[in-house]
């Protein structure tokens, strides 16, 4: 793709200070342990909660086989001013099955028929790695941050970087292909950016964002700005669930809730469109004990027995809806996903914060509570044979489902 840094041999991607150009190098770790915590946050500036230390290191313990990490420091005569973060994941022969076969009449190449026939032979043989520049359990931009002014050579940066880690992940087996993820068209997504490195862009659900009308002081305000038809509505979720106890869960309750809150979690995981990456039981617990500042829980109870919860972060100038649960069973008498919504504006409106992201999917719903969408764009280029037959049918199938957007507040005079 592009000759920026040293020719790698074996493990050499570990070697640090590691040359890309001009007076910038780059130091690689596989273990969140190894990485030395001062520099990776005087690089990040506090700019991105996802991408520091303390919130890797949860997720670094759902590390497996299957699943790793990268974490690279950029640095200009020494002085780090950068973090790059990879996922690699290696996804078994099955995970495609279901992709090739709804494709697989569109196909209808003597390729794509051995393809089929060795994915029904070889389920649980990986076939695919896919190394990501970016979070896979979250959707948004997280993938870098770099200080420097000028948006050439960021991009110059990551670029080589990912050239770098991506070229030594090949040598300890084959890439089938490269993601680089999330991105907004108006920022780094810029299609200029990329337009002579192969990627391939493509567009996945939108973030559904809320950005809070001024002077509101309470929920009740915030529904006031409804037209007569949603605020009903949203007089009718918030009556449904009036009979449950909510909750703020401590630290120590969420350590005594924790597996039923994977439980319901799993109830919700379930329903994804593409099911990457299962977050553990301790996942919660572990990101409470590690962001306790800014991280918090909220849980609904009908009795003694746990419905539903949702998971934040309180950002700087946001709401950050993190993952959520709830039992399916008892979803419509209660309305427990739209009153977790309602929840999410609530904290924000408490905390005195402008936005609320509530992340994808769900996207004609949450318009109803009074969110838009923002476009995403993803990179990604096929490593091999395999991954250019596979690529457009994985591609069609993280499109974005069509959906009608819904305005509930008053119109204009």
């Amino acid at each position: 793709m592009f000759a920026l840094c040293d020719k790698i041999l074996g493990k050499n991607i570990l070697k640090p200070n590691r040359k890309l150009f001009s007076s910038y190098t780059f130091t690689c770790f596989d273990e969140i342990k190894n990485v030395p915590e001062a520099d990776w946050t005087k690089a990040l500036k506090n700019k991105n909660v996802f991408l520091s230390h303390s919130y890797l290191s949860v997720l670094h313990k759902e590390k497996n086989e299957h699943f790793r990490f990268r974490y690279v420091i950029i640095y200009n005569r020494k002085n780090p001013i950068g973090v790059v973060y990879f996922q690699i994941n290696d996804f078994p022969a099955s995970l495609f099955g279901e992709l090739i076969e709804k494709q697989i009449t569109e196909l209808k190449s003597k390729r794509a028929s051995v393809f089929q026939r060795y994915i029904d032979h070889n389920e649980d043989e990986t076939i695919m790695r896919l190394v990501t520049c970016g979070n896979n359990f979250i959707s948004g931009e997280h993938g870098f941050y770099i200080d420097v002014n000028s948006k050439k050579t960021t991009f110059k940066l990551v670029e080589g970087v990912i050239d770098c880690v991506s070229r030594a992940e090949k040598l300890r087996g084959k890439i089938s292909a490269i993601l680089v993820k999330d991105f907004y068209e108006e920022g780094f997504g810029d299609k200029d950016c990329w337009y002579c490195t192969r990627f391939k862009h493509f567009n996945v659900e939108p973030n559904m964002i809320i950005d809070l009308p001024k002077g509101i002081s309470n929920l009740t305000d915030y529904i006031n700005c409804f037209s007569k038809k949603y605020r009903n509505r949203a007089k009718g979720i918030l009556k449904a669930s009036a009979s449950l106890t909510k909750k703020r869960l401590s630290n120590e309750e969420v350590s005594f809730y924790k597996e039923t809150m994977h439980a319901l979690y799993t109830q919700v995981f379930n329903q994804a469109k593409f099911k990457l990456a299962h977050l553990s039981s301790n996942y919660f617990e572990d990101v409470v004990k590690a962001n306790t500042n800014s991280f918090y829980v909220d849980a609904w109870f009908l009795e003694d027995k746990m419905l539903s919860f949702a998971c934040g972060f309180c950002l700087e100038n946001e709401v950050e809806a993190h993952y959520i649960g709830f039992d399916y069973a008892h979803n419509k008498e209660f309305e427990l996903y739209q009153t977790i919504l309602y929840s999410f504006i609530e904290q924000a409106i408490l905390m005195h914060k402008a936005k609320i992201n509530l992340g994808r999917t769900a996207s004609e719903i949450k318009t109803t509570v009074g969110a838009k969408p923002h476009e995403l764009l993803c990179y990604i280029k096929p490593q091999n044979t395999v991954s250019k037959l596979i690529l457009k049918p994985f591609m069609q199938f993280l499109q974005p489902t069509e959906w009608i957007p819904r305005n509930p507040f008053k119109e204009e005079a």
